[in-house]
């Protein structure tokens, strides 16, 4: 079985950047934060940190997570970050639309 890890970095600028890797998460970070790239959306933001990992054992889970979390804002981010999880729910965008008066 190969697993697959989603992870969440904290750019320079304060941006984040969600990603999927099979390799060690660690070794992974190091590429974002060393290799040269001058296309790559980390590379003019550097440093990186990361902030946020969940490991899946199926590849097809992993990918569907990370899709989910690169939809979501940046509170929802922050809380997901932060281990909120009772707090998810209360920031997704339709929870946030204001009725009209």
């Amino acid at each position: 079985m190969v697993e697959a890890t989603v992870y969440i970095l904290r750019c320079a600028d304060g941006s984040y950047y969600t990603g999927l890797t099979k390799q060690a998460v660690e070794a992974r970070v190091w590429e974002h934060n060393n290799l040269p790239s001058e296309t790559s959306y980390t590379a003019k933001r550097r440093p990186v940190e990361l902030v946020f990992s969940e490991t899946y054992d199926l590849i097809v889970d992993a990918i569907a997570r990370e899709r989910q979390i690169k939809g979501w804002s940046r509170r929802k981010k922050e809380a997901l970050i932060a281990q909120n999880y009772e707090g998810l729910p209360e920031l997704s965008r339709r929870g946030h639309l204001v009725p009209k008066t």
